[in-house]
């Protein structure tokens, strides 16, 4: 047994400045944007725009058009993965990772309001491979030709098999800068030309991609994480490899021994995140970045409409953007006052200079009784 009392102690403002120095918000880097949705163990994607603002916040001189090319080229897909939500990854994490995360697909649907009794699983599964493989398709389309084949039961829970249990990934325009449609499916090895399974990765290695994205962690943050459980067994496993903390609460917390932990007074700008960012949503305790108890963004559906706004690395509001005529407006609803500063002016610029590059026009706008003026 370890002796936890003994492991130095992590507040939750240097866990916060740790965790920000590897998700590259403190200050922002200069690499390619594969680099960076590798080194982040993917970007969720349910808003298709979403990775283009996450990856513009972290990254310097970031361009839309970069992200486009990944995905147009096949270099980078959307796909269903960690807790079975969709996620942006290279190519070739995918591939490596997809097989690792079947135990959390297979598990999320089998939880979901889909009903599939009496279809012979191992059919259903050929059928849609053969479909998508055909063409991509909806969800709509592909139910619907399943259901020619097994009549009587619910398409929609025919064709959510299909995409919670074969690896499949969204094909563009959807995911591109600036184009629409439906989301469209097909199979990950007719889209990348290689099958999921073809070379593997251990769930020790997705732990300790983890901790050098989101750490230090406890083995409930990566499970929150991935949706994997039964981890604590790997955890064990890689302790002569890794540090151990505890944070306020007691709990042990493992580590890289070389990653970066910041000075707890390190200044950190603002920030603004998008939709659904995983800095958000990638730990069972959230109180090293949301500390009044708010759960922005997880309740079903804010998440998909606002972005959230950091300040001094603590999550303090949420933002979304309208036009109005040649205005591009961006909306701040902070939780409560905000000190004034020129910092989030000058970001907020930044953001819809990004955005909407074409708007003659660009407010920031801060909702009544914030504070901030």
């Amino acid at each position: 047994m370890t002796d936890r009392s003994r492991d130095e102690l992590f507040t939750r403002r240097a866990l916060g400045r740790a965790t920000l120095a590897r998700q590259l918000l403190i200050e922002r880097a200069r690499m390619p944007a594969t680099e960076a949705i590798e080194h982040l163990a993917g970007m969720q994607a349910q808003a298709p725009h979403a990775p283009y603002v996450g990856l513009w916040t972290r990254l310097a001189e970031f361009r839309a058009e970069e992200l486009s090319g990944l995905i147009s080229s096949r270099r980078a897909v959307r796909a269903p993965l960690m807790r079975a939500t969709l996620h942006l990854v290279s190519a070739r994490d995918f591939l490596t990772l997809r097989p690792i995360i079947q135990p959390v697909l297979e598990r999320s649907f089998a939880g979901a309001p889909f009903r599939i009794d009496g279809v012979d699983v191992a059919a259903l599964m050929e059928a849609g491979r053969s479909l998508l493989a055909d063409r991509p398709r909806t969800r709509v389309e592909l139910g619907a030709a399943l259901g020619r084949e097994w009549p009587g039961h619910d398409r929609a829970s025919l064709a959510q098999a299909i995409t919670y249990l074969l690896p499949v990934v969204q094909v563009p325009p959807r995911g591109l800068w600036g184009a629409g449609g439906g989301a469209r499916w097909t199979t990950a090895e007719t889209w990348l030309g290689h099958r999921a399974d073809a070379e593997v990765a251990s769930r020790e290695e997705l732990l300790l991609r983890y901790l050098a994205a989101f750490g230090p962690a406890t083995v409930r943050d990566v499970q929150t994480w991935s949706g994997l459980t039964r981890l604590a067994e790997i955890a064990g496993r890689l302790r002569p490899k890794l540090r151990t903390f505890r944070d306020e609460h007691g709990e042990q917390l493992f580590d890289l021994p070389d990653a970066p932990r910041p000075d707890p007074s390190l200044p950190v700008p603002p920030r603004f995140l998008p939709e659904y960012d995983n800095l958000l949503l990638s730990h069972a305790d959230r109180t090293r970045f949301i500390t009044g108890g708010e759960r922005v963004p997880l309740p079903p559906g804010n998440g998909a409409r606002n972005g959230t706004l950091l300040v001094d690395g603590v999550l303090k509001a949420t933002w979304r953007i309208t036009v109005v005529r040649d205005t591009a407006i961006l909306h701040i609803e902070p939780f409560g006052p905000l000190r004034p500063g020129d910092a989030i002016a000058a970001e907020a610029e930044r953001l819809l200079s990004f955005v909407l590059p074409e708007a003659a026009n660009r407010e920031m706008r801060l909702a009544a009784g914030s504070g901030l003026q």
